[in-house]
């Protein structure tokens, strides 16, 4: 894996860095409607912390009854160990609001997942853990699907991936979270960024009111 990291701030929700620019070969998951649940069940949000959830995430699938791992499930094969980007099916992530999503995927080692569509809640959720999402037309998506051994560029800055037949199609991402994940912070590390802005303001708008003594 080929990675040009951004600047990085590390904060109390330990946001994972997003890289601006790099090569990975797919794990692929084509399967339609994957809710949270499955990716991560219920039973592990009880913590808080995401170190972990890389070995709960698609649990139910991966394991079996008695917790060993299913060797014909795409995470359980060889390929996947190296593998940083996801390709599932439409509608990725749709079900119950769980940050434990996310970071099961990051812990994992994705930074990326390619699908035609997300749940609106999982991909706000992945923008602002610093996992991608990554919307693409039907036809790119197939494409990738009958190509599971070949490896993609994804260039955040430019907002491009490219296959690895040379074909580059853009993706969207709004301005703010894509300035967030370049800069490596969430919404509360943008604000600190901001703070020599806001000293300035606050300088030239004293308080109005007195709320320290009393009449």
């Amino acid at each position: 894996m080929k990675i040009e990291k951004s600047a990085y701030v590390m904060n109390q929700q330990q946001r994972e860095v997003a890289p601006k620019r790099f090569e990975s070969a797919c794990v692929l998951l084509p399967i339609d409607n994957i809710d949270t649940d499955q990716i991560i069940p219920a039973r592990f949000l009880k913590t808080t912390s995401r170190n972990g959830l890389g070995d709960q995430l698609f649990y139910d699938w991966r394991y079996d009854a008695e917790g060993k791992p299913k060797s014909d499930f795409v995470l359980n094969q060889p390929e996947a160990v190296h593998a940083h980007v996801l390709v599932a099916g439409d509608n990725f992530g749709c079900g119950s609001s769980r940050e434990h999503a996310p970071w099961a995927l990051l812990q994992f080692g994705f930074r990326a997942v390619i699908s035609t569509s997300f749940a609106d809640i999982f991909r706000q959720n992945s923008l602002k853990n610093g996992l991608l999402p990554i919307v693409v037309p039907p036809d790119v998506h197939a494409a990738l699907l009958r190509s599971p051994n070949d490896v993609v560029t994804i260039d955040l800055a430019a907002q491009r991936l490219t296959l690895a037949d040379g074909r580059s199609v853009e993706f969207p991402i709004d301005a703010f979270s894509k300035h967030c994940l370049l800069e490596g912070v969430d919404e509360l590390g943008y604000i600190l960024q901001q703070s020599p802005a806001i000293a300035e303001y606050e300088a030239r708008h004293p308080a109005a009111v007195n709320t320290i003594e009393q009449g």
